[in-house]
C-alpha cells in the first residue's frame, strides 16, 4: 500500500464512520467523574519503498504503568494542547523523532482504557529510513511491524483471559519477540478496518 492510499483511507470520512470508538473490556470502571486522562498516541507509518511498517515500542521495564508492554509513542495530553501536538511531543521524548518528521493524515477512533485513559491516535507517515535516539527511561526498544501485517485479516488473534476477577477478551497481533495486545492491537485492528476500507 502506498503512502498516497494510506493518506487517502485515512481521510475516508464514511469508512471512519463506520467504525466506533473502542472501549477495554473494563472501561466501565472510569465511569467515575474525574478518573478519565486525555491522551494520545502517534500511529507512526514508516514509509519504506520496498514494504511499509508501523512504529511500535517496548516500554521500560522500570516504568511505573505498563512496564515492559508495547505501545504506540504517545502519553497525557497538556492543558490546551491538541491530540496531534501531544503525539509529537511524546514521541519527541519517547524516541527522538524530530518533530518536522511526521506528515499528519488523520485520526483513528478513539479508545477508552480500562486504566482511565481516553486515547486519541494520530496516524501519520514517516520517511525511511528513520534515526531514532529511544529515551531508555521510557522505551526499551523501537521496532516496525510490517503493513503487511496489519493489512492480512487473519493476523489479530481474539484471545482472553482472567482479570481483576473477571473474564475479559482483547486483540493479539502475531510478532516473533513481542507479544501485541491491549490498547495498542485494538489501536492497530482498528487502523487495519481504515486502510481495508
Amino acid at each position: 500500500m502506498t503512502p498516497a492510499a494510506i493518506a487517502e483511507r485515512l481521510g475516508d470520512t464514511a469508512v471512519l464512520a463506520r467504525i466506533s470508538r473502542s472501549f477495554s473490556d473494563d472501561a466501565e470502571m472510569v465511569s467515575q467523574p474525574g478518573r478519565v486522562v486525555p491522551a494520545a498516541v502517534l500511529v507512526p507509518i514508516v514509509s519504506h519503498p520496498e514494504e511499509p511498517s508501523v512504529l511500535l515500542t517496548l516500554r521500560s521495564p522500570r516504568l511505573s504503568s505498563h512496564a515492559g508492554q508495547v505501545s504506540f509513542p504517545g502519553g497525557r495530553m497538556e492543558p490546551g494542547e491538541t491530540p496531534e501536538a501531544a503525539a509529537v511531543r511524546e514521541a519527541a521524548e519517547e524516541v527522538g523523532l524530530d518533530p518536522r518528521l511526521p506528515e499528519l493524515i488523520g485520526r483513528l477512533p478513539e479508545h477508552l482504557t480500562g486504566t482511565g485513559y481516553h486515547v486519541t491516535p494520530v496516524v501519520a507517515l514517516l520517511p525511511a529510513p528513520l534515526v531514532l535516539t529511544p529515551d531508555p527511561a521510557e522505551v526499551a526498544e523501537a521496532f516496525e511491524l510490517p503493513l503487511s501485517t496489519v493489512l492480512d485479516p487473519a493476523a489479530p488473534e481474539r484471545r482472553s483471559g482472567e482479570f481483576r476477577g473477571r473474564r475479559r477478551e482483547f486483540w493479539v497481533w502475531p510478532h516473533e519477540r513481542h507479544y501485541i495486545w491491549g490498547a495498542t492491537a485494538a489501536i492497530l485492528v482498528n487502523l487495519a478496518r481504515v486502510l481495508r476500507g
